[in-house]
């Protein structure tokens, strides 16, 4: 049920994107993704079957795991004046993959994972 859950939930925001892509506030529709959607469901499966320290730590990585967002963003930005669309996103994407990378690793030597 609560796979179920987690999954309507989902779906509603990938909707709501859309929809807002259509409308005269299509701006809005990069907003949307960043309601906490989904840290709201990671943050509370971490806190409702781990200790609190694990829930803070999860809760300050998802802090620095704004900065592979970042990147992609960035990236995107720069290469819609050069690039196609998909070859974009794409690229992106690659940028979104290493920071995140960077991310997980550097994460991994700071706190001996």
């Amino acid at each position: 049920m609560a796979l179920l859950l987690k999954s309507l939930i989902g779906a509603a925001v990938v909707i709501l994107i859309s929809l807002l892509s259509k409308s005269k506030y299509y701006y809005i529709a990069g907003l949307a993704p960043l309601f906490p959607t989904f840290a709201l469901i990671a943050h509370y499966s971490v806190g409702s079957t781990r200790s609190t320290s694990d829930l803070r730590e999860t809760i300050l990585f998802s802090g620095f795991a704004t900065l592979p967002m970042l990147s992609y963003l960035v990236a995107l930005y720069c290469l819609v004046g050069y690039f196609r669309l998909v070859p974009s996103l794409l690229m992106a994407c690659v940028a979104w993959g290493i920071a995140a990378w960077i991310l997980v690793t550097l994460w991994g030597y700071a706190h001996g994972h």
